[in-house]
């Protein structure tokens, strides 16, 4: 089981709407690394909900449901679907992050802009952790 993190404008859809929704695919990926990335989850996967914007932090826990396809006919861009599986206790701000030694060489410190990115199991740890506790 893969682990990844996945960012979305909390205006355009939060993880409270998903939450409402149950479920949603996971679609509109351009740029070729995170389309590379999204290509790789799987079923069963784990990934972090990352609201940008003015809030940017770490807000919840979803499970991929079904893995890749694509956006439309012929289209090179995939889409995967996934489920909420739960609210952190705490989001965990960015500046958190940053402030963590070990999240340093992490992808959403180092490619700001990166929208789907991996998650090593050391970091997702470290990102459970930091949620247990307001900051």
């Amino acid at each position: 089981m893969a682990r990844w993190l996945f960012k979305e404008e909390p205006t355009e859809y939060s993880f409270a709407d998903l939450v409402r929704d149950g479920k949603t695919t996971w679609s509109g990926i351009s740029n070729a690394l995170a389309l590379k990335n999204l290509r790789q989850c799987q079923p069963g996967d784990k990934v972090f909900f990352y609201h940008t914007g003015k809030e940017k932090a770490v807000v919840g826990i979803m499970v991929v449901t079904r893995g890749h396809e694509p956006e439309g006919d012929g289209d090179k861009n995939v889409t995967v679907e996934v489920e909420p599986v739960k609210a952190l206790k705490h989001p965990v701000s960015l500046a958190r992050i940053k402030s963590e030694k070990g999240l340093s060489g992490w992808d959403l410190v180092r490619m700001s802009r990166l929208s789907v990115m991996p998650v090593t199991p050391d970091q997702w740890k470290i990102v459970e952790e930091l949620a247990r506790e307001p900051g």
